[in-house]
Order: structure tokens, then sequence, then C-alpha cells
């Protein structure tokens, strides 16, 4: 995993959260084994990573959902940040829409092609588990959820950027969207932990913050499994 926070003040969760994203082995997936090793080719990993935006546009909203569903004002605050994070401190070029639209820009992407790009299955089950996770589901399990993805992100982002500059498909300075993220993610998930910390050691919302982050890394690994599918299938 790639740290950026020295200490955490969600040490119980932060510790399930990181063997359950080890146990899921998305960081180890053939999405990424194939990016790193060489065997993705640029072509694949542009339409999979067009398809990636998707999701990337999407993110925000299952989050400002459970914001909503949060009772207590300042519990809102660190996931509200996130969401206001997500639309670039209400900077419009910074919206994380635009950041991600700019890297795909720099890996050949067709800004016109793009705005007509249909989105594959995969990433709309994505999108929906998390919009049905954070609307219907306990609030702890959707903080778990969430929390888990952003905290397995920052080291997915590391291990994206890392490889697409030494493949020499992008250079360093236009990495912009995973240059952040792999900065940022580990707060972002350290905002959603420190709202189940407290209630971790109660065996029944252990069970449920257990359940949203098991659900969190699954959804995530699916994903990416589904993306490295895609990229099979335009080789054959």
């Amino acid at each position: 995993m790639t740290t950026h926070l020295q200490t955490t003040k969600a040490p119980l969760v932060t510790a399930h959260a990181k063997h359950i994203v080890a146990e899921t082995g998305v960081l180890n997936n053939p999405y990424f084994r194939t990016l790193v090793d060489g065997s993705m080719s640029l072509e694949n990993f542009r339409t999979s990573q067009e398809q990636l935006g998707f999701a990337v546009t999407y993110f925000a909203r299952p989050m400002a959902a459970l914001v909503s569903r949060i009772e207590h004002p300042a519990d809102r605050i660190g996931i509200l940040g996130n969401v206001v994070e997500e639309h670039g401190g209400f900077r419009p070029q910074e919206f994380h829409h635009e950041t991600f639209r700019r890297f795909l820009a720099s890996i050949g992407s067709d800004t016109v092609r793009l705005n007509g790009l249909k989105m594959m299955p995969a990433v709309h089950a994505y999108n929906s588990v998390l919009s049905a996770v954070c609307t219907w589901e306990d609030p702890q399990v959707g903080i778990g959820c969430m929390g888990a993805i952003e905290y397995a992100f920052a080291s997915v982002s590391a291990i994206t950027g890392n490889a697409a500059v030494n493949r020499g498909w992008v250079a360093q300075a236009d990495l912009m969207h995973y240059g952040l993220h792999s900065e940022i993610d580990e707060q972002h998930a350290e905002d959603f932990f420190l709202l189940l910390e407290p209630h971790y050691r109660n065996p029944a919302a252990r069970r449920r913050i257990d359940q949203g982050l098991g659900l969190g890394a699954y959804a995530l690994n699916r994903l990416y499994s589904d993306l490295s599918e895609l990229g099979r299938s335009q080789q054959n």
C-alpha cells in the first residue's frame, strides 16, 4: 500500500481496511499486473481509462447522498469536504471530471468522441452499487464501503500513474488526476474511518462496518477485473 499518512486516528478501522484490501487482491488485479509488466497496450489502457472516467465523474454523487443521511452536522464535515474536493474546491477547471479528461487527452483520447461514448455495463453496475449502498443501506455500511475505495485508490493511483510514466505514455507533469489522488485519498479514507472508529468495538456496528469495507474492496476489484476483460476482448 502507498502510505502518505504518518499516523491515523482510526487505527482499528484502518488496520482492518488494509487487511481486507490485501485479502481481496485489488492491488494485484490482472489490470495492474498487465499494466506494470508491459503486456497492456496503450490502446487498451486508453480505452479502459475512458470507461473509468464514468466512475470518476459519478463518484461524488453517492457521497453526497451519504452526507444527507448523517445525523449530526459535525460528522458531515469530512465527507462534505471530500465532495467539495471532487468539485475542485468550487473551481470548475479543477473538477475531478475535468482533471481526468485532461489526463485522457494526454494519452490520446479525443474529447469530441468522449462526449458520445457509451458507458459499459460493468461501470454502470459499479456506480449503481455505490449509489445503492449510500442511499439504502445502514450509513455505517455506506461509510465503510466508500472509505475502503478511497483507501485502496491511493495505491491504485500511484500504481497507475507510475506505470503510465514508466511506459512513456505520459509525462510526470501531465499526470494531474492520478498525482492528486495518490496524495489525498488516504486522507479522504481517514475522514470516513474517523466516523466509524468510535463504534468499532461494538459487535453489531463492527459487522456493518466490515460488511461495508468488504463491499468497497470487492466492488473496486470487480471494476478493474472487468476493465481488464475489456482490454482482452479488444485483442481478440
